[in-house]
């Protein structure tokens, strides 16, 4: 009887523990199978992130004066204002220049004033030049027109420039005295004169305004050592010229684009 129960209690202990061993055999099995899968399992392809934009920035820019800004006898895109839109667009990151010209060969103030007066551009430029009062002197006009005109061109270029006289650029005028059509006149020292009255004035009248004014003059008074700086009808700029105007006209023009 004591064997019998004894061997019911080894038999029991056998079962006992081939159940507990299949238990962790099978708990080992499904691991080690769900570690296999997520081992083999590939990982998810990165979402590509949207790339950010190009934003152009366009502003506008009108050009106001006579021949030395139409660019008399030199190619379209020679001309100052050509070039300066150029050299800004190159180094100031997308931005696109609206360039307009109001400017004929032979105008006066006058001219200019009637011209403004008719075309009515538009009052929303961001950047305004002016250079004007070469064929006030040729024409042997009246100094006191000038005096009087010349403010209201500026006053104009204010108004045109959203009303925002940091946003205008007055040129002084070149001195053709030192071109060959100069120096056929009679009296090239007294156009140099004149020329020096006139941009006295200008830049006199811009300083107590606090309007920017360049001065390219003395760039045009090498003319006759540097012939490369008169264009073919020996009295223009050329395009060398030009560029030697926008390398001073530049740096500030960058700085009214780009505010």
């Amino acid at each position: 009887m004591v064997n019998f129960s004894k061997h019911i209690k080894t038999t029991l202990q056998l079962f006992i523990l081939m159940v507990v061993v299949f238990f962790f055999t099978q708990c080992s099995s499904e691991n080690t199978n769900f570690v296999s899968i997520a081992a083999i399992s590939p990982a998810p392809s990165p979402q590509p992130q949207p790339q950010p934009q190009s934003v152009s920035k366009k502003v506008s820019y009108i050009a106001l004066g006579d021949s030395y800004t139409i660019g008399q006898s030199v190619c379209a895109t020679c001309r100052f204002p050509e070039q300066l839109k150029k050299k800004l667009e190159s180094t100031i990151p997308n931005l696109l220049l609206d360039l307009k010209i109001i400017a004929q060969t032979g105008w006066t103030t006058s001219n200019l004033i009637q011209a403004i007066k008719e075309q009515q551009p538009t009052s929303d430029y961001k950047l305004v030049t002016l250079l004007i009062g070469v064929n006030n002197q040729y024409q042997n006009k009246e100094f006191s027109i000038y005096e009087s005109e010349f403010p209201q061109l500026t006053q104009r270029a204010i108004t045109l420039a959203k009303g925002d006289k940091n946003n205008v650029i007055v040129v002084s005028i070149p001195d053709y005295a030192f071109t060959p059509f100069g120096q056929q006149s009679r009296t090239p020292t007294k156009i140099s004169t004149e020329i020096d009255r006139y941009n006295t004035f200008a830049k006199s009248y811009c300083e107590t305004n606090g309007i920017t004014f360049i001065n390219i003059t003395d760039i045009t008074r090498q003319g006759l050592t540097d012939t490369n700086l008169i264009a073919t009808d020996g009295l223009h700029p050329s395009e060398k010229a030009y560029s030697l105007f926008v390398d001073r006209i530049a740096p500030k023009a960058s700085e009214i684009v780009k505010k």
